[in-house]
Parts: C-alpha cells; sequence; structure tokens
C-alpha cells in the first residue's frame, strides 16, 4: 500500500507540475484598452464602468484612458494603440471620409460593436451675462472642449455655419468649467452626453444659463451639417434646470477594430447588453444603451461578432455591410 501510495503521489505531483509549466507558457491575454475622452465628461465614466464589467465577464484586464475624444481614439484605434473607443456619427463620418479633422487620410478600421447615447451640444453661459440665443456668443469666449473631441471638432463649423464669430477655447471640460467660474470664460459648449458630471458641479457652485439655438439656426446647421440631428436634454437634467432644453445632437457608439476576433466582440457586446443596470450606475445616459438603438448607426460598418449577436437576438442591421 505505501509503495502504490507512493507512486500515486508521484504521479500526482508530475500532473501538477506539468500544468503549472502549461499554465506559465501559456500566452497572457493583450489588455484591453477603451478611448474615452477627457476628464469631467461622461465618456470617461461610462468607460471606466464598461472597463469593471468588461474586465470581469472577460476575465482579463480591461482599462479606460483619458483621451481627447473621438477623433483621438479613432486615430489611436488605427494605430492598435487602444483597443476599443467612443465616437460620435459626424467625427467618425469625416474620419471615414478623411474629411475636416481626417485632413485627407481615410481611418476605416473602425467597426461598430453597440449604441450608447445621444450627444447633446449644451450651450451654456454665465448667468451674469444674461445671454438666452445662440448669436449672443458673437465676441465672446467660448470653450468648445478639447480639440479633438466632438466640440472641438463641431463648434467652430456650428458657429461658422451662423456666422456667428467667437473667440474659440480649446481645452479639458473639466478646464472649461473651472475657466467659466473663475470668468476667464463667457461661455462653453458640453457636447457630450447628459447629464455631464462637471456642468452638474458647476452648476451647484456657479449659476449658469443654456443658451438655445432657434428653430432657424437648427435648420440652418442640419442643411449645411445633415449628420446633426435634433436633440433635447430633458426639464430637471440639472438642478436649475426648469424646462426641456432643445438642441442640436449626434449619436455616439462604441468601435472595435477590424480585425479583433469575433467571438471577443460578440462576449463584449453581450456583456454590456447583460448588464446593462450596471453601466447605467456608471453614467445614466447609459439607459440609452439598449440593442435596438443600433438603429441610429447609417454611418459606419458593424462588426461581425456584434452583428452575429444582434441577428441571433432578431435586431436588424441598419447600414450596409460590404464596406
Amino acid at each position: 500500500m505505501t509503495t502504490m501510495f507512493r507512486a500515486a503521489c508521484a504521479v500526482l505531483a508530475t500532473v501538477l507540475l506539468v500544468g503549472m509549466t502549461a499554465c506559465e507558457d501559456a500566452p497572457a491575454a493583450e489588455p484591453i484598452v477603451i478611448g474615452t475622452a477627457s476628464p469631467g465628461g461622461p465618456y470617461l465614466a461610462y468607460g471606466q464602468g464598461l472597463a469593471r464589467i468588461l474586465s470581469r465577464d472577460l476575465g482579463q484586464e480591461v482599462t479606460a484612458l483619458a483621451t481627447q475624444g473621438p477623433a483621438q481614439n479613432i486615430v489611436l484605434l488605427e494605430k492598435k494603440v487602444v483597443t476599443l473607443g467612443f465616437v460620435t456619427t459626424g467625427v467618425a463620418l469625416q474620419g471615414w471620409n478623411g474629411n475636416d479633422w481626417a485632413k485627407g487620410t481615410r481611418y476605416r478600421s473602425m467597426r461598430v460593436m453597440f449604441p450608447m447615447y445621444d450627444t447633446a451640444f449644451q450651450f451654456v453661459a454665465a448667468k451674469r451675462l444674461g445671454l438666452h440665443w445662440l448669436d449672443d456668443f458673437s465676441g465672446l469666449r467660448v470653450g468648445a472642449g478639447p480639440r479633438a473631441g466632438t466640440g472641438g471638432t463641431y463648434v467652430p463649423e456650428i458657429l461658422n455655419a451662423l456666422g456667428i464669430k467667437a473667440s474659440i477655447r480649446f481645452g479639458a471640460m473639466e478646464s472649461m468649467a473651472a475657466q467659466l467660474e473663475a470668468g476667464d470664460l463667457d461661455g462653453a459648449v458640453f457636447a457630450t452626453g447628459f447629464p455631464v458630471p462637471v456642468l452638474t458641479t458647476l452648476i451647484a457652485a456657479h449659476p449658469v444659463d443654456f443658451v438655445r439655438p432657434s428653430p432657424d439656426q437648427i435648420a440652418t446647421i442640419r442643411q449645411k451639417l445633415p449628420e446633426i440631428s435634433q436633440s433635447l436634454v430633458p426639464a430637471r437634467t440639472y438642478p436649475t434646470q426648469e424646462r426641456d432644453y432643445a438642441t442640436i445632437g449626434l449619436y455616439n457608439f462604441a468601435v472595435a477594430h477590424k480585425d479583433l476576433p469575433d467571438d471577443l466582440i460578440y462576449k463584449i457586446v453581450k456583456a454590456v447588453f447583460d448588464n446593462h443596470e450596471e453601466l447605467m450606475m456608471a453614467q445614466s445616459s447609459a439607459k440609452e444603451t439598449v440593442p435596438a438603438n443600433i438603429s441610429r448607426d447609417t454611418v459606419l460598418p458593424v462588426h461581425p461578432g456584434a452583428e452575429r449577436y444582434y441577428r441571433e437576438i432578431g435586431v436588424p442591421i441598419p447600414v450596409d455591410q460590404t464596406h
């Protein structure tokens, strides 16, 4: 019995040693990096919540990287510096076609995974100025957000389309809020989902007015920039906001590099929708992150792994997949 016991122990030790060696030799999964946007906005909060969900469900390291926003995310994704990224429809369309900020370079590695939420252009001004309409921004110092973000990309075009000559300043959302409070900016545009965390904090300490684009201005903007749609920030989204705020917007999507395996993207998309409530706890605008909103993508191809998920649950894919 003793001999048999010793033999059994030797076999078990060999099995354990081989198993440990195999684990040591197996390559670790590459970390997944999500390109988001500057601190103070919902992209980063959303990305941090998504990273926690994916780290747990995929069983590998996932991190949210603060960036300048969609335009930079597209460039980083093309170079495979980030694995996933957040984009708005308009900035993504410019990158795909090589227009405007892309300066002739076509960025065509991005593939849509899932819809995020509507980006509303939230134009605000220091209450002391008593501004009401976009025309009132003429001649004033207006923050547009990071240069490579949605606001930094679109605010100059929007004001130019309306013939409004303002002094546009670029910088992180947190910086814009601080400059508004200090009087170094007269107004700012938070082009992102709502509520914007840093804007909520600003309003609590320093009153601002929401500055409205008129119906005629919205029509002019949409004629010149057709990718822009109408948007609405419901009353009480912010503590002092007493009525609905009608403005303009762009839809947001999470994208992945086209070379990522279909199975991985399928698992990511499934994890997002399976953990929807948890994602909303990280960023409330994630309430719009539902499968049906993939219909808002009329521009970019969907990743085959994501397409498989939508077809399985009976949600149609809205765009031509022959890109």
